[in-house]
C-alpha cells in the first residue's frame, strides 16, 4: 500500500482521532523502526519498536470488511515482529469509546495502563480520553500467527 492509500484507507476507517495525511504516513514509513502490516486492501497495521518497547502506532479496517478478524491478525502479526524486533513489552492508545478496538486490545492480552484525559477530539470538538493500553511480550512464545 502506498502512503495514499494509507491515507485513503484510514480516512474512511476514523473520524476519531482524526485520519492522517499521506504526508504522515510517507514519513513514518521513512522511520527504519516503524513497519508495516497490511491485509490486503482491507486493513493495516503501522508500528514501531526500539529499545525494547513496541508501539502499535495505527490500526485500520475497512467499514466493509470489518467483523471478519482481519484486526486481531493484524495486532497477532504486530506482537510477533515487536518480538521479533527485540520488544519485550508493546503499547498503544486507543480512544476510550472505541468498543471494537477496545475488544481486540484486550483479546490480544492489552490491559490499560493509563489514561489521557481529553487526548482526541471528534469531529464535533467534544473530547475523548485515550487508554494507553500495555502488553508484556515476554510471557509468551514468539509463534509465527496465522
Amino acid at each position: 500500500m502506498t502512503p495514499s492509500d494509507l491515507a485513503t484507507l484510514h480516512a474512511r476507517a476514523f473520524t476519531t482521532p482524526r485520519p492522517w495525511s499521506e504526508g504522515e504516513f510517507s514519513a513514518l514509513l521513512a522511520d527504519p523502526l516503524a513497519f508495516l502490516l497490511v491485509e490486503g486492501d482491507a486493513g493495516f497495521l503501522l508500528g514501531r519498536a526500539v529499545a525494547g518497547e513496541a508501539e502499535l502506532l495505527t490500526l485500520a479496517v475497512a467499514p466493509e470488511a470489518r467483523r471478519r478478524g482481519l484486526g486481531q491478525r493484524l495486532v497477532s502479526r504486530f506482537l510477533y515482529q515487536a518480538r521479533l524486533r527485540g520488544a519485550e513489552v508493546a503499547f498503544l492508545e486507543v480512544a476510550e469509546d472505541n468498543a471494537p478496538a477496545r475488544a481486540v486490545y484486550s483479546r490480544a492480552g492489552f490491559t490499560e495502563s493509563g489514561r489521557r484525559r481529553g487526548y482526541f477530539r471528534t469531529p464535533e470538538s467534544r473530547s475523548v480520553d485515550a487508554l494507553v493500553l500495555r502488553r508484556v511480550l515476554t510471557d509468551a512464545p514468539a509463534i509465527s500467527p496465522t
